[in-house]
């Protein structure tokens, strides 16, 4: 089971570096941090020298600030500037995924960023090397993607929340009490923490996806902290449970139109040989040409939904349901293991895991099976392709969950705070626009400063405008506010 709403993309996916955080040769030991040479791991060498790593501790719980500790694996790689301006920490989004990972891959993205700043990025807890969680084997994964996530009768019904009850007794077997202490607002008081240590007076944050609502929940607990931050595809503040939900059906058919147009297909009939190839494959999985393992209904959704987050890979899009539609399953397959994070060998990432851990202890809605059926035909209707995916999502995420949700939605006001530039681009598919505008409105009178990007992907710095980009890089290299409400075609 997949929630369609972490931060990625095909170039970011093949391009991650799994890098160790451990000792090495001490640097400066500010802040309680000493920083020394990245480790390699079982999965990828240790980035190059320019990057050090360091693990900070911070309590368990934040209620009993002097109590237990965990430790958080920190990245960082020095400004290369004569006129350091401090740390720019980074988030990636999922939530769930890795900085300590990201951070040597999108460097070059950033690179004009790095003449005033660190760049640092983190793996926040229960992520990666902070305590990250693993709530079930490979071999259980691949078991679980037999299972229907859009159940058609009452025993695929029974399956899909026998397997996310499931889900969730394995991660509380995994996590034991750190369970109840991942929350956005445990991980905005570790930045907090991260701050000091760093020995920066304010914080200087570019915050991606889910790393939009992280951004705004700090902005609300420390207004006074904020330096310069930035929040790009940025999720709503607004949207509950269901609200995300229904906030993607909209943004992933938005693309999806878009892309068929692209392809010289109306979108309305593109969608429905869509949905019938997708119910061809519900009733007989495709063969592939990795033994064993065929495509499912499921497994294609989420073929299709990768290569919707960046235009880039549209092409590819079309090569993998042209031969899905001859019955090869191999391409939709390959796109949906590549966003699972399978490898050749079968061995799978825990992104996934870190998501569901978090967003489960964040979000206290819990529709039920009968309240997820009566809202598919709206679902339906707003995305005929992935309406059905996301509406019973709703249900099955956070099922029979271990520990209780804390908040319906975020809390991002933050009266007093200096300007922070929120970042929509009109074609995302996975935190829609209309996001960006509500987090703009609820920072509050002066704070939030709206940039539109009429563009196509997830995201909007480093996807190919130079407006966009330039604006991003005057207000966090120079503090060049834009107006609020420019826009960048």
């Amino acid at each position: 089971m997949t929630r369609f709403v972490r931060w990625t993309a095909l170039a970011a996916a093949s391009a991650l570096l799994a890098a160790g955080c451990g000792a090495g040769s001490s640097d400066d030991g500010e802040g309680g941090l000493s920083w020394g040479r990245c480790k390699a791991t079982a999965d990828a060498p240790a980035p190059s020298g320019e990057w050090q790593c360091a693990t900070l501790k911070v309590p368990l719980d934040w209620s009993e600030p002097d109590g237990e500790t965990i430790g958080l694996a920190l990245i960082r790689a020095r400004a290369d500037g004569d006129d350091r301006a401090g740390s720019l920490l980074f988030n990636f989004g999922g939530p769930g995924a890795s900085g300590v990972s990201m951070m040597p891959s999108y460097a070059s993205t950033v690179s004009r960023l790095r003449e005033r700043y660190d760049l640092v990025s983190w793996d926040p807890r229960g992520v990666g090397a902070s305590e990250g969680v693993r709530c079930r084997g490979d071999e259980e994964i691949q078991a679980a993607e037999s299972v229907d996530v859009s159940p058609d009768d009452a025993a695929e019904e029974k399956a899909y929340f026998a397997d996310a009850a499931a889900f969730g007794k394995g991660c509380q077997e995994d996590a034991g009490k750190l369970l109840a202490h991942v929350s956005t607002t445990d991980s905005a008081r570790d930045m907090d923490r991260i701050r000091q240590a760093l020995g920066d007076e304010k914080m200087h944050y570019f915050g991606i996806s889910y790393g939009t609502e992280l951004g705004g929940t700090y902005a609300h607990l420390f207004p006074e902290k904020v330096g310069r931050m930035t929040l790009d595809a940025v999720v709503d503040p607004g949207a509950d449970t269901v609200g995300h939900a229904r906030n993607q059906a909209r943004g992933f058919q938005r693309a999806l139109d878009n892309y068929l147009k692209s392809t010289g297909q109306e979108p309305e009939a593109g969608t429905r040989r869509i949905v019938d190839l997708l119910g061809r494959i519900d009733a007989r999985p495709l063969p592939t040409d990795t033994p064993g393992r065929k495509l499912t209904q499921t497994l294609a959704v989420t073929g299709i939904i990768l290569p919707l987050y960046s235009k880039d890979s549209w092409p590819t899009l079309t090569s993998a349901l042209e031969a899905a539609e001859r019955g090869d399953g191999s391409e939709l397959l390959a796109l949906a293991d590549g966003y699972n994070e399978r490898d050749p060998s079968g061995r799978y990432g825990t992104t996934t895991h870190s998501q569901r851990v978090i967003s489960c202890l964040d979000d206290r809605q819990r529709p039920s099976a009968a309240e997820t059926k009566k809202l598919l035909p709206e679902f339906e209707k707003i995305s005929p392709a992935f309406g059905a995916f996301l509406g019973w999502d709703t249900a099955g995420w956070c099922h029979d969950w271990p520990v209780p949700g804390q908040r319906d939605t975020p809390e991002v006001s933050a009266p007093g705070a200096a300007p922070v530039l929120v970042v929509g681009n009109t074609g995302d598919p996975a935190t829609p626009y209309e996001g960006a505008r509500r987090m703009a409105d609820e920072l509050g009178k002066g704070v939030g400063v709206m940039l539109t990007w009429r563009g196509e992907g997830h995201g909007a710095y480093g996807s190919g405008s130079d407006c966009v980009d330039s604006t991003v890089n005057a207000y966090l290299l120079d503090g060049s506010v834009p107006k609020d409400g420019k826009v960048c075609s």
